[in-house]
């Protein structure tokens, strides 16, 4: 609901003035029955007002101030936060207790207070007006005139209570703080998940805790993660497998003939379509003199089969030596040139070395995707020292790894892949002109066909209104963390589900390591706040302070000698 819908709802006509009028009288008289009674007997059985309108998807009601301020000293935290946004009101009807979630809040006449509430679902109520059994949903709706109830500390471990499916617990439920909050992970792998949050909100501690219950959970799981500051090689040393530019091995055989452009192609306009069709005959040509070509009979530019670089530039040369006048070699030479780098630049030896020519496609599944975990389910790919012109590029056939596997061991016995891409506009973004498409459109493809061979997505993103478009809607679980620029909550309001609309005001507000959870991942939508996580598990993200570390001095000339070194050795 936009925000000039929002305003509408909340004002009140002329010709609802007298409908609204007898509501605040009927307060005003039952507030002066009961005033006798010491708030503290009054406690939850008293009602805090009543309901005004009916919508499909929500409620106006009109709340009493006095008796609001009466609980806000109530020894029970739910109690206490009675018809306060974000918290939540029920609403008896007929055997059932209807659970609706405060979104707006405005004063009206003397010491009513208008609000607008949304259904999140409800329980059935026992004899002594308590809830049990709460399911999302609603199938009867109050009429206007019902009245509106605060909830209880019970109430609420009814609503938030994890049931028997498989769940990992992350924190708390607020405003409680023994109430623990849970994610179901079929429904939140399944239907993707997204995490969002501004810098400095401790995104990536809670990341690390999400992943670390999931492994916890699943100790043969499959997870991979792209991680492209090293944060996380930290956060699970000891508890996964960590790939970086010294040990990732990647061949360069496994890309497809789109990616072979993204790294191979240097020129623009008409002439980069003439290069792609010199590439692709060239390319074809390689794949097919390995012996292993004919055992597969039709080979395609496409088709994984190892080929030696030293033949790629064979076939190129003998091509350009077929050309009739000097001038059109040009292609080929831009294309050598640029192959003749790749071999021998040592930034790309962890793709393009001469030892990646034997069959290994295998062994790299097997070690990349955790076959078998071996209670190590997890792979982080640190992709923080790949240089820059091959980064979307490596992420991509990564990626296409995942899902291809998927796809082709169909007939196998299933086993399902979670693959989580941090900072994930920077592969997915909404600006469609740059460099790195095939990644772009990987990712694109897993988050709307991922689910039909059991590879899930995760996402986790500082800017969520630079994702594509439709990207983040293909996540069935949305966790935020606070979100300080305007354009992102907005992208996240279109994103979240109607009943999560009520939580969507308090997301700039959150402190560091609470989030609003919505989606398929949870019974309804909660705020919580995240558990502390273990040191060794945490990520390498802290900030530095400045004001600490300005005040140590000694060993600069040691610090300075031993930086140059591996700044000049690319980390080694």
């Amino acid at each position: 609901m936009d925000k000039g819908n929002h305003q509408q709802s909340d004002s009140v006509s002329m010709n609802e003035q007298p409908n609204l009028q007898q509501f605040v009288s009927e307060l005003n008289s039952y507030s002066r029955e009961e005033g006798d009674t010491p708030p503290a007997v009054r406690g939850a059985e008293a009602p805090i007002g009543h309901v005004l309108e009916i919508a499909g998807s929500g409620s106006r009601v009109v709340l009493d101030a006095r008796r609001l301020m009466e609980l806000q000293g109530n020894e029970d935290p739910a109690l206490s936060m009675s018809g306060q946004v974000g918290s939540q009101v029920k609403m008896p009807v007929g055997n059932s207790w209807l659970i609706a979630n405060v979104r707006t809040m405005r004063a009206f006449e003397g010491t009513t207070v208008l609000a607008h509430v949304d259904f999140l679902g409800e329980g059935k109520r026992d004899s002594s007006g308590g809830m049990s059994s709460f399911k999302r949903g609603v199938t009867r709706f109050p009429i206007p005139g019902c009245e509106v109830h605060p909830v209880t500390t019970p109430d609420l471990q009814s609503v938030f209570a994890a049931d028997n499916r498989p769940h990992i617990e992350i924190g708390t439920v607020y405003p409680t703080d023994d109430i623990r909050g849970a994610l179901y992970v079929d429904p939140m792998l399944g239907k993707h998940f997204a995490v969002l949050g501004s810098t400095g909100t401790g995104k990536s501690t809670s990341v690390s805790l999400i992943l670390h219950r999931i492994c916890e959970a699943s100790p043969e799981g499959h997870i991979v993660m792209i991680d492209p500051h090293g944060e996380y090689s930290a956060a699970f040393k000891g508890f996964g497998e960590i790939f970086n530019v010294d040990n990732l091995q990647l061949p360069y055989w496994l890309m497809n003939f789109e990616e072979h452009c993204e790294v191979m192609l240097t020129s623009s306009g008409k002439d980069r379509q003439r290069d792609e069709d010199i590439l692709a005959k060239c390319l074809l040509e390689a794949r097919t003199r390995n012996k292993m070509a004919a055992e597969f009979g039709k080979v395609t530019v496409d088709s994984p089969i190892p080929y030696l670089l030293t033949d790629l530039n064979q076939i190129i040369v003998n091509e350009m030596g077929k050309l009739d006048r000097a001038g059109d070699a040009a292609p080929y030479q831009r294309l050598k040139n640029k192959l003749d780098e790749l071999r021998t630049d040592p930034r790309f030896s962890f793709m393009f070395s001469g030892m990646m020519v034997s069959d290994t496609m295998g062994k790299f599944l097997a070690k990349m995707f955790r076959l078998p975990a071996e209670g190590r389910p997890i792979s982080i790919v640190d992709v923080s020292g790949v240089p820059s012109e091959v980064t979307s590029t490596v992420v991509s056939v990564l990626a296409r790894m995942v899902f291809d596997y998927a796809i082709w061991s169909r007939t196998e016995a299933q086993r399902p892949m979670l693959l989580v891409c941090e900072e994930a506009h920077r592969y997915v973004p909404k600006d469609e002109s740059g460099g790195g498409q095939a990644v772009r459109r990987i990712l694109e493809r897993i988050a709307k066909e991922g689910r039909k061979y059991g590879v899930s997505l995760g996402l986790i993103t500082q800017r969520p209104s630079d994702l594509a478009e439709g990207v983040l809607s293909q996540c069935g679980t949305i966790i935020s963390m606070r979100l300080n620029n305007e354009r992102d909550q907005d992208v996240v309001r279109a994103a979240m589900p109607e009943g999560a609309r009520g939580f969507l005001d308090a997301i700039p507000a959150l402190r560091n390591r609470e989030c609003i959870a919505s989606g398929e991942g949870v019974n309804i939508p909660i705020r919580v706040t995240f558990d502390t996580l273990e040191a060794e598990k945490r990520p390498a993200s802290s900030d530095p302070s400045f004001a600490e570390m300005w005040k140590q001095t000694g060993d600069e000339e040691g610090i300075i000698s031993r930086t140059v070194r591996r700044w000049r050795g690319h980390g080694k």
